[in-house]
């Protein structure tokens, strides 16, 4: 169809919602916007026909003409259909612009009225499609638009071909979108222009998914249970959204260890072929679904003695994949295992299963098996299972045993040992370990209405406050109850006094509290002999400690780490290795933290422990980010940030470190709305620790873009947060330096001053040398400002030295860079060279960019040096220091840009400070400014 500017399109597809396409979608809305054209390609249900809809939305607002068609398989057959549904309603339009031949043919095509062919109109009919495309380009730019081109009637396509191959500079781009299920894409580009670009579709990630699963409203569901969809579909987003519509529908979920139920829509794509299948080809392929990691020596030993014959069948109807370099048997698309599995009648998926029991060569798998091909409690199986989940959890795979623990709560007789409540909190223990929290939450529930056992209602009570993280205020009523389920247990009351260290943190913000609650749940599990709980309790207590500055705090990272040791504590991202790592990295012992967070994150994901990994990995990035190595920590901060948003676990605490590395060494765009976002949760929880940590990285990305007023904003309230915290540590947040530099940037040089010596005193009791350095380099720009040039420099030059032996090489360029801008103006040009070589070094992007701008001005200063200001505005003490400075450099001539490169601010600042200075002597311009000194020097 075809549809005009001022024909009004129904609603469609946003850009905003083609989900994980983002970067294709600008990719190929760029190549449209150049004049190209855009060929989408990839297998059915991988969401072209979404992107193609957004960028039509797009960019044919800009065009004059749209031309659509959607043609479909069952009317690939007829000649010209699509060129009808392209050209149809514009042939009245174009054709008085047509020679009388050319016309004639495509009116016999478009119409069906005589016998217009390819073979007997010729070239007639390839010149009149040419024609019409150019006749209409001439009124303004014409948009192609089509749909599935892989079943455009051959006809349609040699015209469009012929066409756009010719159409040279022409206005007139082409949107195709054609499937090509593994096959090469370049024959569909015959019918698109030669420069065309074409863009292929790939599986989305696990995480985009759940961001299209949530889009589409299927909301709530348990981050396992995406896993599987993810798994089944292949990352195919139709196949996602189908197979999460079933879930909606369905109202008994899949029991542990059976796959999702697969829609009828779904099963149809495959089930044709399947018919086609032999019945014991069939049964083979069943047992293949049923099994792990199927191979054709796992089928024979389940008694599939046929199974190559068999594969090989399934392989020419293209149902399985072949292998040509290994033993394994892998289905063309997980949906097809799915779909045959679900298609199975109960008894013979039993029948499967309990081949494959005594077939497999893995425990674990030889126990799930067992489970799902028995029906009832049986306690050897319960056993059995038990066994497999213990094996999983020390392979480091907590997800698995997850599940194999609910198996076996599934098959433990009510009166069994252990009983089937207590196996399914080890399930929720391993779930929490996994970072699958929903599952957990659930199961935790589950047994909270089931026992009334003390000890198995305080595990689930620990378990839905765990599942709660940095959101306590949602489970704080929750407490009372597990203190009085606890009675008198020192045990148990150390589970839950531990936990209330944490609120003390997030809730309440009083380290004072969280201290006492974290030494009394250590005596508690001491005198309980219950060690694990010992030196959780011992080494949160080392971190608060650490947090507040208190000299207590190495002897308590000592106690944590005394024998006997747990090795559950040992990697444990509350364990004492961790306490120690914070101990290291704010004591500027970056190599050693380095070493001490690697090893860590080693363990950990040898483990499977995701929660853990998603802390360690924030800790590596937070090293490097030290060290100035930006682009890795970039790097690390981003994988966990993905981590943390696929998990649930941590996102507002990667969040924060994702922005503070973005602004060193991505955009700092991402960095301030990461940072907001980070605050907004943060606040939204009722957690004021993060809170001042998010507040600190969007200060500090604003200071980074120029913002100075917003940076101050943001950091003086960061300071009144960490004042009512207690926190008192400066290498905690390192964010003084920053409120120091902005408010000089501001004029702000008490305040400033005041600044530096309140957090000097404190770094100096805690002997933190790079902090030091770093307030060192806010003092010189003080002096700078107060017109002591030759003491700022002196200064800056140590503090960049000092800051490069530590390790710092950011803020050590950061100190090159002040110098450099303090020398600039100051004795002829100034060189930049070395700002820019460790900016490159650290791969520094946005600082890297405010050196060449710099470099560029030519004469910037770091701080507002003192501008005498002429006399016609000696008697204007109204103004603040900035207001006077900014209004003298108006009465030299200089521009806003040339103010804030003089006096190292943004132009917004410059503009905010006119407007001040306009208000407070009643005056509406720069020019007012010029008049009014001028008349009071007359006077």
């Amino acid at each position: 169809m075809t549809v005009r500017r001022d024909f009004k399109e129904p609603a469609r597809c946003r850009p905003d919602q083609v989900i994980g396409r983002e970067e294709l979608f600008t990719a190929a809305r760029d190549q449209l916007a150049r004049g190209g054209s855009v060929l989408l390609h990839g297998p059915a249900g991988i969401g072209k026909s979404t992107v193609l809809r957004a960028l039509a939305g797009e960019c044919g607002a800009t065009a004059r003409t749209v031309l659509r068609c959607s043609p479909t398989e069952s009317e690939s057959h007829l000649p010209f259909l699509a060129l009808a549904d392209l050209l149809g309603l514009v042939l009245d339009e174009v054709s008085d612009r047509l020679p009388a031949a050319q016309l004639t043919a495509l009116e016999a095509a478009l119409t069906g009225r005589g016998e217009s062919t390819l073979q007997r109109d010729g070239l007639a009919l390839r010149l009149a499609v040419l024609s019409a495309l150019r006749a209409l380009a001439d009124t303004g730019p014409v948009l192609v638009v089509a749909d599935d081109l892989q079943w455009l009637d051959p006809a349609s396509a040699e015209l469009l071909g012929f066409a756009a191959r010719r159409l040279g500079d022409t206005p007139v781009r082409m949107l195709f979108a054609v499937r090509t299920d593994g096959e090469e894409y370049d024959r569909h580009l015959r019918a698109s222009p030669p420069d065309t670009l074409a863009v292929r579709l790939g599986p989305l990630s696990r995480a985009q998914m759940s961001t299209l699963l949530e889009n589409r409203g299927y909301t709530g569901l348990p981050r396992s249970t995406v896993r599987d969809i993810h798994r089944t579909s292949g990352g195919n987003a139709l196949f996602a959204l189908e197979l999460g519509r079933a879930l909606a529908e369905n109202a008994t979920p899949p029991r542990p260890g059976e796959p999702l139920p697969v829609p009828t829509s779904l099963r149809a794509l495959v089930l044709n072929r399947l018919e086609m299948l032999s019945d014991q080809a069939r049964r083979t392929l069943l047992v293949a679904s049923a099994g792990a990691r199927p191979t054709l020596a796992l089928l024979h030993a389940a008694g599939r003695d046929d199974a190559e014959a068999e594969t090989a069948q399934a392989a020419e109807l293209g149902l399985l994949a072949t292998e040509p370099e290994g033993p394994a048997v892998r289905f063309a698309h997980p949906m097809i295992s799915a779909a045959l599995y679900a298609e199975a009648p109960a008894q013979e998926r039993r029948a499967a299963h309990a081949a494959l029991s005594t077939a497999a060569s893995d425990p674990i798998e030889r126990a799930r098996h067992l489970a799902l091909a028995t029906t009832g409690t049986d306690p050897e199986v319960a056993a059995r299972l038990a066994e497999a989940a213990a094996l999983a959890r020390d392979r480091g795979a907590p997800s698995v045993a997850a599940q194999l623990s609910l198996l076996a709560a599934r098959h433990t007789p009510a009166d069994g040992t252990p009983s089937p409540d207590a196996l399914r909190l080890a399930a929720t223990e391993d779930a929490i370990t996994a970072g699958e929290l929903d599952l957990a939450r659930d199961i935790a529930r589950e047994v909270l209405a089931r026992t009334a056992v003390p000890a198995e209602r305080v595990r689930a009570w620990i378990a839905v406050i765990e599942t709660a993280g940095h959101a306590m205020t949602e489970v704080d009523s929750i407490f009372p109850q597990a203190l009085a389920d606890a009675g008198e247990d020192p045990k148990l009351l150390a589970l839950v006094h531990y936990q209330l260290t944490w609120r003390a943190l997030l809730v309440e913000g009083d380290f004072d509290e969280a201290r006492e609650e974290a030494g009394y749940a250590a005596e508690l599990a001491a005198r309980a002999g219950d060690r694990y709980t010992e030196l959780l309790a011992l080494a949160l207590k080392a971190q608060i400690e650490t947090l507040m500055g208190h000299p207590d705090a190495p002897a308590t990272i000592r106690r944590a780490l005394e024998e006997p040791q747990d090795p559950r504590v040992a990697c444990h991202h509350n364990g004492a290795g961790y306490s120690r790592f914070r101990w290291l990295i704010m004591s500027d012992q970056l190599p050693e933290a380095r070493a001490a967070v690697t090893a860590l994150l080693r363990e950990v994901r040898r483990h499977g422990w995701v929660e853990s990994e998603v802390h360690f990995l924030r800790g590596v990035a937070e090293t490097e980010l030290h060290s100035g190595h930006c682009g890795r920590a970039l790097d690390l901060a981003r994988e966990s940030l993905r981590l943390a948003r696929d998990t649930g676990i941590g996102e507002v605490a990667s969040a924060v470190l994702t922005s503070l590395a973005e602004a060193a060494g991505g955009e700092v765009e991402r960095a301030l709305t990461l940072a907001r976002e980070a605050m907004e949760h943060a606040e939204e929880d009722g957690d004021q620790m993060y809170v001042s940590r998010a507040l600190a990285a969007l200060g500090h990305a604003q200071l980074v873009a120029g913002d100075t007023e917003a940076a101050v904003r943001s950091l003086r309230r960061v300071r009144e947060v960490e004042q009512g915290l207690g926190i008192t540590d400066p290498a905690r947040g390192r964010w003084h330096g920053d409120l120091a530099e902005a408010l000089v940037r501001g004029g702000e040089i008490a305040e400033a001053q005041d600044v530096i010596d309140v957090t000097r005193e404190q770094a100096l009791r805690l002997d933190r040398e790079s902090v030091l350095a770093v307030l060192d380099r806010a003092q010189a720009l003080v002096r700078a400002a107060r017109g002591d040039r030759d003491a700022a420099v002196a200064q800056l030059t140590s503090a960049q030295d000092r800051l490069g032996k530590l390790g710092y090489g950011l803020e050590e360029a950061r100190a090159a860079f002040a110098l450099a801008q303090l020398r600039a103006g100051a004795a002829g040009p100034t060189s930049y060279d070395e700002p820019a070589r460790l900016f490159r070094r650290c791969r520094a992007l946005p600082w890297l960019r405010r050196v060449e701008a710099a470099a560029a001005i030519g004469t910037v200063e770091p701080a507002p040096a003192p501008v005498v200001a002429p006399d016609g505005l000696d008697g204007l003490d109204g103004l603040a220091s900035m207001e006077r400075q900014v209004a003298a450099l108006v009465m030299e001539g200089a521009t806003n840009r040339e103010i804030a490169a003089r006096l190292f601010i943004s132009v917004k600042t410059v503009e905010a400070t006119l407007t001040r200075v306009y208000r407070k002597l009643g005056i509406r311009s720069r020019v007012d400014i010029v008049r009014l000194a001028a008349g009071r020097r007359t006077t």
